[in-house]
């Protein structure tokens, strides 16, 4: 199929614009124009997965993890990230990574974490904003039905589980054309009143084009009167880290043995164990320390996630119960479902999970 395809599909699973300023999510080497035929699935892309996917005849490799992350000034070969990159456009590769824009998607990253753990009425930890927008419009009152509906079509008017949502107040507006007019009433050169609804709806910004588009398309007027405002309103959908509940409290030592078995986790570190049983937990795929105010605001028993530093477990204050799992085992599974993803909607495309683990970290038990 043609990339681009295939990439819009996975941003409309998780749209590029909701990840982190400092990422690099995206399409990385080749062009959204060529033809994929099949792709290689992977936590990490390394040289061994390249090596795996010019073995297999993939000619994508889709990554959690983009290897292009900071800016490259030569590509010799030097280093491991010049050696994949040389590589997989030596055999046309193209290189494809799904980063913190899938990590902030409810469904996301944390949402395996928060399903393998059994957690329940899950909330976002750390909402983001600045994703949404509202348009406001003013349209002849006979038209409102029609520029509405048009509007809704084009993905406006959601909120959380409702949609169709806006809304209207009648007015009148008023106009004057020149001679090169050709209005929708009235009369050249003399001002006129037109009963009006003005309509208020939002929009996540993604959609902007697309909502501008329908309401040009189907607004009777010549020239279409309309304001876009930035809200800085909070998603409850989109965001850092994940809140959930276990469906039965158990003891620290219990908690720990269940996340470890679940994880598939060599090791867990942990902070001190707590007297109080575990029933409300935290979760963060990959370096999640950033979190921790939000899960002690969150009232959360325990904190699954990655990365802690030394002197970062003692900012626990035994609010409650850090359980450092790893990096790559709170988001080994992170391939299975960008393969489910994928074959949810091109059940025919050759796409395959990579046969190698990428776990730069050894464990000596």
């Amino acid at each position: 199929m043609r990339l681009s395809v295939l990439i819009k599909h996975l941003e409309a699973y998780a749209p590029a614009n909701y990840q982190e300023d400092y990422d690099n999510s995206g399409l990385l080497i080749g062009s959204p124009d060529q033809d994929v035929h099949a792709a290689l699935v992977a936590l990490d892309c390394t040289e061994q997965i390249v090596d795996e996917a010019i073995v297999q005849g993939c000619n994508l490799i889709i990554t959690h993890h983009p290897i292009v992350f900071k800016g490259l000034k030569k590509i010799t070969g030097k280093t491991y990230v010049e050696r994949v990159v040389l590589k997989a456009i030596r055999h046309n590769i193209a290189l494809y990574a799904i980063h913190t824009n899938l990590d902030h998607v409810k469904n996301g990253v944390n949402g395996i974490i928060c399903e393998r753990l059994g957690l329940q009425n899950l909330k976002v930890l750390r909402p983001k904003n600045n994703l949404l927008k509202k348009l406001i419009t003013f349209c002849p009152t006979e038209h409102a039905d029609k520029v509405r509906e048009a509007l809704f079509d084009a993905g406006a008017g959601h909120i959380s589980n409702y949609s169709d949502c806006s809304f209207n107040a009648p007015g009148f507006g008023t106009y004057k054309g020149n001679e090169d007019t050709n209005a929708y009433a009235g009369e050249k050169g003399v001002q006129h009143h037109e009963p009006e609804i003005r309509i208020e709806t939002i929009f996540v910004a993604q959609d902007e084009r697309k909502i501008l588009l329908a309401l040009l398309e189907n607004h009777p007027y010549e020239e279409v009167a309309y304001d876009i405002y930035a809200l800085e309103n909070k998603s409850e959908t989109v965001g850092a880290g994940l809140l959930g509940w276990l469906n039965q409290e158990m003891d620290s030592k219990e908690f720990l043995s269940m996340v470890k078995d679940r994880m598939d986790a060599s090791v867990i570190r942990h902070t001190a164990l707590l007297p109080k049983k575990i029933r409300k937990v935290a979760v963060c795929g990959g370096s999640g320390s950033f979190l921790l105010k939000d899960a002690i605001a969150a009232g959360a028993d325990a904190f699954v996630t990655a990365d802690f530093k030394y002197h970062e477990f003692f900012d626990a204050e035994g609010k409650l119960m850090i359980a450092d799992i790893g990096h790559f085992e709170s988001e080994q599974f992170t391939s299975d479902l960008l393969i489910d993803i994928i074959q949810e909607k091109f059940p025919n495309f050759a796409i395959r999970l990579t046969e190698h683990n990428t776990n730069p970290i050894n464990y000596f038990i």
